[in-house]
């Protein structure tokens, strides 16, 4: 496989493993397809390995039903994807997210990253987030 193809192949499996866990409420699925063996979290919010992690987003399927994620563009470089995200959170704020995940040598997801800002109502420019 070329280096491009993997690195493509990357970026397909870490956004399948996003959906799942996060649009379609299956955290134990997402990380039985697409994690490692470990799974490493530095977002302060949810617990460290695999436990902390179903328990964190079945915990936020049940208060936020009809979240969802929406894919603005994928990056990815040699063990790592980044995901630049918009976040919809019924009842709630919008974010625009920033997602690192680090998989290992069989391109599976084994650490997480991530930053978020809220979607303000009004910004000092028309750019935007996305």
């Amino acid at each position: 496989m070329t280096d491009t193809a993997r690195l493509d192949t990357h970026k397909r499996n870490v956004q399948a493993f996003y959906d799942l866990m996060f649009n379609q409420c299956k955290p134990a699925e997402a990380l039985e397809m697409y994690a490692g063996d470990t799974y490493i979290q530095h977002n302060p919010h949810v617990g460290d390995g695999k436990q902390a992690f179903i328990d964190y987003f079945e915990r936020m399927a049940a208060e936020y039903p009809g979240k969802h994620v929406e894919f603005v563009r994928a990056i990815a470089e040699g063990e790592y994807v980044v995901l630049h995200c918009h976040q919809t959170w019924p009842g709630s704020e919008d974010y625009a997210g920033i997602d690192i995940f680090r998989l290992d040598a069989d391109g599976k997801v084994v650490e997480h990253w991530d930053v978020l800002q809220v979607i303000p109502e009004h910004s000092a420019n028309e750019n935007g987030l996305f």
